[in-house]
């Protein structure tokens, strides 16, 4: 009885699994034309909605927003005199001649262009020499350099 009742029940689904594949294929070719637009659909929307993200997306950019610090800067009390250049300082930061007459016309308030006017050299050569003061001052911009120079005593 058991076995009867088990193989009756294993045929029976067997049977509702077939009929469910044929309803299937029949369903699949009727509406075939349907099934096909949509996948399609489908595709072209995902598509559009990767496209509308890649070409809409907001850049990133980055602000750097420079903060004024305060430094504390020891008082000299200047010296009357004529100004006599600190030659040891000169050749310890190992400043060339022409970078010092460069750095002597940037405290005079030239530009690059006519600081190369001026010493008869290109401004890609001016541009090349202040680069090297910058880096051996230690400074950031012209002011900077021109500041550091005084405290250490190479420009009056």
């Amino acid at each position: 009885m058991k076995r009867t009742v088990i193989t009756y029940g294993v045929l029976g689904g067997a049977l509702i699994a077939a009929l469910k594949i044929i309803e299937y294929r029949f369903l699949v070719l009727e509406h075939s034309l349907e099934i096909y637009g949509g996948i399609v659909a489908l595709l072209f929307s995902l598509l559009g909605i990767w496209l509308g993200l890649k070409l809409t997306r907001t850049r990133e950019t980055v602000v750097v927003r420079e903060v004024p610090v305060r430094v504390e800067v020891e008082v000299r009390v200047p010296v009357a005199g004529p100004f006599v250049r600190n030659q040891a300082r000169l050749e310890q930061l190992g400043i060339t001649p022409r970078e010092l007459e460069i750095l002597e016309t940037m405290a005079a308030g030239f530009s690059t262009r006519e600081i190369a006017e001026r010493l008869f050299v290109s401004e890609n050569t001016v541009k090349t020499h202040t680069a090297r003061l910058f880096g051996k001052l230690s400074a950031k911009r012209r002011t900077q350099a021109v500041q550091r120079a005084k405290e250490a005593g190479l420009l009056p």
